[in-house]
């Protein structure tokens, strides 16, 4: 069995967190290859390394004394280094982003640092060998990752090392020069190499014991998901439960290699498990009827009503065609016979909802239009919904027991996700009831 592990900025934050990923790692002798981020907070008062080194940046372009941040950083790695007593030489790799900071014309340089340091300080704890991604990650010049390439050089180091390091969030352009990913671009170089390998299971070590149901900051100490498939996670990340990078999904998808999302504080919990399909386990141990409750305030919903619109031909693609003139994408379509809901992120509308509303005066004729802010979108999201009659009118009858007014709905035949509107004042309200009728009562039972 091969299995890559990938462990996040609060697993590496300092050296007592160092430890427990040591302990992780030499726990299972499948665990051959190993990503890190750069090292993260130890305490709410303390700074993400990435953080540091993108104001560092800032500074420099603007001129402004850099050395009080660039000195957080030397302190964060020489503590490591003392506590765990490590042979590093730090001085030297400090100097060198010194003499490349004078330059200023590599900002990905910089900012790579704070991965390329925590793996060349892990890499010597865990006994492993250090490769930089920058020999290993290859990207196209139009910012892919050249999988061809980045399996050759992978390849080179697999095969004569027994356990290898590479430092997430970055690789090399063609021409050699440092290019970063997105924040949480480790995630992605995770499942890549997992990809690559052809790995049986990508562990996602971070500091939560996998996908909680809800939010805990609305239900506290909800219960974990043991497993969830590719496509819940996916309608869960969209509406605001942000585990795992999303471009971090197609590689491992592809390939159907699982993802374990694992609390490196609680590496006995055995966390979530992502598949393609959860079906055969399923029927082992079977699931709520609702996997998960997610969603987001701050939305804006606009209605218009015209009679006969909908034996119109092409209304709906004009109606939809003056928000991608304005670059708006939409949230939700509700529907019924004559009146049509667009629901948008409000921030997104702010600046032209003006000209939208006027072109879809002119354009559609409505005989009503009206605009609704301070919206929240609910999505109850379940593989096993659609084995079950009634999940929605369930729905329906809790939201009225509590008093909570639904401002939109809609389902797709596929089952999957129910979406809910309320005003953003319902949404807490809203998901607390959803959590106690489906989920709560089902575990008691």
């Amino acid at each position: 069995m091969i299995k890559v592990v990938k462990f996040g900025g609060s697993s590496v934050a300092n050296a007592e967190q160092f430890q427990k990923v040591k302990n992780i790692v030499e726990s299972d002798p499948s665990r051959k290859f190993i990503v890190t981020s750069a090292c993260g907070k130890e305490s709410h008062e303390d700074h993400k390394v990435t953080d540091l080194l993108y104001l560092i940046q800032a500074h420099i372009q603007y001129g402004v004394s850099y050395e009080s941040l660039f000195d957080m950083v030397v302190k964060k790695y020489t503590s490591i280094k003392e506590d765990l007593h490590l042979s590093l030489d730090l001085e030297a790799e400090f100097q060198k982003m010194r003499d490349i900071l004078t330059k200023n014309d590599t900002p990905d340089y910089l900012v790579s640092r704070g991965e390329y340091l925590t793996g060349k300080l892990l890499a010597e704890y865990l006994g492993a060998t250090f490769v930089d991604a920058a020999k290993v990650i290859q990207f196209h010049y139009d910012g892919t990752i050249d999988m061809k390439r980045t399996g050759e050089q992978l390849q080179l180091y697999a095969k004569n090392h027994e356990k290898i390091l590479v430092p997430g969030f970055y690789g090399a352009m063609p021409n050699g020069t440092i290019r970063v990913m997105s924040r949480g671009g480790s995630d992605i170089t995770g499942a890549v190499l997992a990809n690559l390998v052809n790995a049986d299971v990508y562990e996602n070590w971070t500091d939560v014991s996998g996908f909680m149901v809800v939010d805990p900051r609305i239900i506290s100490h909800p219960i974990s998901i043991p497993r969830i498939t590719y496509a819940e996670l996916r309608e869960m990340s969209y509406m605001g439960a942000n585990v795992l990078h999303d471009e971090s999904v197609y590689p491992v998808r592809e390939k159907n290699i699982p993802i374990n999302i694992r609390n490196t504080n609680e590496p006995d919990h055995p966390g979530t498990m992502i598949m393609e399909d959860c079906s055969a386990m399923d029927k082992l141990d079977p699931p709520h009827a609702i996997t998960g409750i997610t969603g987001r305030k701050n939305y804006t919903v606009i209605s218009l009503t015209k009679a006969h619109s909908s034996t119109e031909i092409g209304f709906l693609r004009k109606l939809l065609s003056v928000f991608e003139k304005y670059n708006v994408s939409i949230e939700a379509v509700p529907v019924t016979v004559d009146t049509y809901s667009i629901v948008v992120q409000t921030h997104l509308i702010n600046h032209c909802l003006y000209e939208i509303i006027g072109e879809l005066k002119e354009q559609l004729k409505p005989e009503d239009i009206r605009v609704e802010d301070h919206q929240a979108m609910i999505a109850v999201v379940g593989r096993e919904m659609k084995q079950r009659a009634g999940i929605s009118g369930q729905l329906l009858s809790e939201f009225g027991r509590n008093k909570i007014n639904i401002r939109t709905i809609s389902q797709s035949s596929y089952e999957l996700t129910i979406m809910i509107g309320v005003s953003d004042d319902d949404f807490e309200k809203a998901i607390r009831a959803i959590y106690e009728k489906f989920v709560a009562e089902e575990k008691k039972e």
